[in-house]
């Protein structure tokens, strides 16, 4: 049995291009105005996966695979996705992401929301770059379905009557439609055909739903040293995710979950509900969740052609329901 690939084994058939995407980002610091730039410089070098532009990359690399234009897309769908971390950071109050100070722990709140807002207005200078006037009604939709999608987060906060549909509803606009824009942006200038542009953004959908659900899975069994933050944050948050929605269910009676956003015995109530999800099936019973996810995103795929693009974007959907961080 060969083991687990890991991103960076994947992304090795688009490397140039995401050794450009690197370039690009860097090449936004404005170098007169030392607080912006050493703010990005903070942000962006804290790196992160960068799955998002890989699949940009992948999805034209299916047909014509031109850099000059997928390039920019594939910056701005990375910018995007840290503007957003960024501000989730300042709302939540988080002192770390990824094991690193957050830009809000470094400097004040208000100054930290303004570097976001200069990243939202620089990712949408770089899609405008595409010169795909499609492309760019796509980046806007999403920015407005990750909008929506962190409000209701938000709205919600310390709220136990959530429905696994208002769960699956929230992760699809916060999370999984900038997988989807990523594969479907990234097909639509890479040429190619339209039901492959639409099996792309199924592909992309559900993805990024599995990535999410795995997401929330690692906040209840990862330790502090991989995720760079404790385990429980998104509990710690007011935010329900599936373990905890399906022990609710379970339990709703006298439920640790129920009894923390209530506010009573906060330390007790938090450190039983990470108990009893861990000792219980959910956890497998959210892999499962996940995996289903995955499987609908590989079953997309089988509407492209067969190859080097094809076949890296299957491992990238294995690898995401196998990761540790």
């Amino acid at each position: 049995m060969k083991p687990p690939v890991t991103a960076p084994d994947v992304y090795a058939s688009v490397r140039d291009g995401l050794r450009r995407v690197e370039e690009t980002l860097h090449e936004l610091r404005p170098r007169d105005f030392p607080f912006l730039e050493r703010t990005l410089d903070h942000i962006l070098e804290a790196g992160g996966k960068r799955m998002r532009p890989a699949i940009a990359l992948l999805a034209g690399k299916l047909d014509r695979y031109e850099l000059d234009l997928l390039v920019p897309l594939a910056a701005s769908i990375e910018l995007l996705h840290s503007a957003t971390l960024v501000h989730d950071d300042v709302i939540d109050g988080a002192a770390t992401r990824r094991g690193r100070a957050t830009a809000n722990a470094l400097f004040d709140n208000a100054a930290t929301v303004m570097v976001g807002d200069y990243m939202f207005a620089h990712a949408a200078e770089l899609v405008a770059r595409t010169g795909n006037i499609e492309v760019i009604r796509l980046f806007a939709r999403t920015l407005m379905a990750i909008a929506t999608g962190e409000l209701h987060q938000d709205m919600s906060a310390y709220s136990y009557g959530q429905s696994t549909r208002d769960y699956f509803n929230r992760i699809a606009g916060k999370t999984a439609s900038l997988f989807a824009t990523a594969a479907e942006g990234g097909a639509m200038i890479g040429g190619v055909a339209p039901a492959q542009v639409a099996a792309l953004r199924s592909y992309g959908e559900n993805l990024g739903m599995a990535f999410q659900i795995v997401d929330d899975i690692l906040d209840f069994t990862g330790d502090e040293a991989e995720l760079g933050k404790p385990a429980g944050s998104d509990l710690m948050q007011g935010t329900l995710t599936l373990p905890a929605l399906l022990l609710i269910e379970r339990q709703p009676k006298n439920n640790p979950v129920k009894q923390y956003f209530a506010g009573r015995r906060r330390a007790e109530s938090l450190r039983r509900a990470l108990e009893m999800i861990r000792e219980s099936d959910i956890l497998d019973e959210s892999y499962a969740v996940a995996a289903d996810f995955r499987d609908r995103a590989i079953d997309a795929l089988a509407a492209l052609p067969g190859g080097e693009a094809r076949d890296t974007l299957t491992e990238l959907a294995h690898w995401t329901t196998q990761r540790r961080a």
